[in-house]
């Protein structure tokens, strides 16, 4: 099983496997044949709420992805969650998230989870 995370602005590679974009807006400034995306799971992202109180910039990476886990046990989530897991199973998988830290973002949260 092969997860990875990269920037949505960063060129696909040909290693990239299924391109999965896992925010809930769309990327600014980014055409859809650009970003190359094969699968956009929004129930997969964190709530609004959750990414406003996240963003606010007083809250830990730590209390963020424990919350973030709490959400992605819903339902429609982990129905998802086990869709890119079975994605990941056959082949790469690459994460995509317009974050301009990927290794502090949800991105990485999902990738552990996936990889786990």
């Amino acid at each position: 099983m092969s997860v990875r995370v990269r920037r949505v602005y960063e060129p696909p590679e040909p290693d990239d496997g299924v391109r999965v974009l896992v925010d809930r807006l769309w990327p600014r400034g980014l055409s859809k044949d650009a970003a190359r995306v094969d699968e956009w799971p929004k129930a997969l992202t964190p709530s609004t709420e959750l990414r406003r109180w996240y963003h606010a910039g007083e809250e830990s990476y730590e209390e963020f992805s424990g919350r973030y886990e709490a959400e992605l046990a819903a339902p429609e989530a982990v129905e998802l969650l086990d869709r890119v897991r079975e994605l990941a199973g056959k082949g790469t998988v690459t994460l995509l998230t317009a974050a301009k830290s990927p290794e502090q973002s949800h991105a990485s949260v999902l990738a552990r989870l996936l990889d786990g």
